[in-house]
């Protein structure tokens, strides 16, 4: 029988043009991805107050709800990013300033001379020809704050000196947001009908993909605010220095699976204890394995269930390279990469590896008797 596609220079034509359309439409919206995306992230947060407002019928209409949850996305998100960033700004940079002029190496080289758990752990160490310096330790301490400084300061002055900017950019998520709420379901009804997949698959694609990303960046994104609120409350509590930035830092670090919070409260502890304040370093560790512990184990499970999971080493690795690639925003972008790629495998081993070997096997010549 002739194959009608594959000689009907019509339809390779139409094709062609919907393809180079495509390309351009891309090309024409690229400037916004990262408003778009960060507007469907936010709005799959809030869309059960969308919903629930919604539900008021005779009273709230579709565009109405949407209003009232775009103004609480403002009053949660934007009032205290603004009020935070020119804080956050200026510990970040004292930050990074003390570690640059040796003012906290100094305060870890006094820490460290004559502190009797030091020399405790030399001379564990030291059995296994494992020699630990003061310098060394001194200097690897200077140098992470240095880079974190650095990293987080560079964010918030980005945002802080072109206020601008960001707030136009907020506007066009709010904007964005709006009319998702409202016409979501249509705009991925849309796309579905668009995709030459049949509509079972179509289907399933969406919806692990929802479930996927919803674990991991609204799971995640949840767990890292509690855990970064929390921790910054407690610092503040013991009196250091930049409790707001030190909770910015966890809630960041909160995204790692694997190291989590525990990469500022274990030193914390370990600060703690050797500067003879052993009451308030058992309460760190304390206060770690139960607030780590509690939302890994107790609050993510009741938010997102145990339906679909992601293996620990594959968030790790996609966040650590989200944010070498894409900054601050690859908290996002790598886990949504990697949700893509399980998406998508889940549908090839459901739907077409079996059809795939099937028609390797039936192109197979026989073997030849010998």
């Amino acid at each position: 029988m002739t194959d009608v596609t594959s000689k009907n220079p019509t339809l390779w034509f139409f094709i062609s043009l919907f393809l180079v359309s495509s390309a351009l439409l891309g090309w024409l919206l690229w400037p916004f991805f990262s408003i778009i995306v960060i507007a469907a992230v936010v709005t799959g947060v809030f869309r059960p107050v969308y919903n629930r407002l919604s539900t008021v019928k005779g009273v709230m209409s579709a565009p109405f709800a949407s209003f009232l949850t775009c103004a609480l996305i403002f009053l949660v998100l934007f009032v205290p990013i603004a009020l935070l960033v020119g804080i956050l700004s200026k510990e970040a940079y004292d930050l990074y300033q003390a570690a640059r002029d040796a003012v906290l190496g100094e305060k870890i080289q006094s820490l460290l001379e004559g502190n009797i758990w030091i020399e405790k752990i030399k001379l564990f160490f030291s059995r296994f020809n494992i020699e630990i310096s003061g310098e060394e330790l001194k200097s690897m301490v200077t140098q992470t704050a240095k880079v974190v400084g650095l990293f987080l300061y560079e964010q918030a002055r980005a945002i802080a000196s072109n206020m601008f900017a960001f707030i136009i950019n907020f506007i066009l998520m709010l904007l964005v947001i709006f009319y998702l709420l409202i016409d979501g379901d249509r705009l991925v009804e849309f796309i579905v009908e668009l995709s030459p997949l049949p509509r079972e698959q179509n289907d399933e694609l969406v919806q692990r993909f929802k479930d996927i990303a919803g674990a991991v960046l609204i799971g995640n994104g949840l767990a890292g605010l509690i855990q970064g609120v929390i921790g910054g409350a407690v610092f503040a509590f013991f009196n250091f220095n930049s409790p707001i930035l030190w909770g910015v830092i966890m809630g960041i670090l909160a995204f790692l699976p694997i190291l989590g919070i525990g990469l500022v409260l274990i030193p914390t502890a370990v600060y703690l204890f050797l500067t003879s304040n052993i009451a308030a370093g058992i309460f760190m560790m304390i206060f770690y394995i139960l607030l780590s512990g509690g939302v890994e184990y107790i609050f993510k499970p009741r938010l997102v269930g145990h339906r679909v999971k992601m293996h620990v080493l594959l968030v790790f690795f996609s966040i650590i390279g989200g944010l070498k690639l894409f900054g601050m925003l690859g908290i996002i972008y790598g886990p949504l990469i990697v949700t893509g790629f399980l998406t998508l495998a889940g549908i090839y081993h459901a739907s077409y590896q079996s059809y795939l070997e099937s028609a390797e096997n039936i192109n197979v010549p026989p073997c030849a008797d010998f």
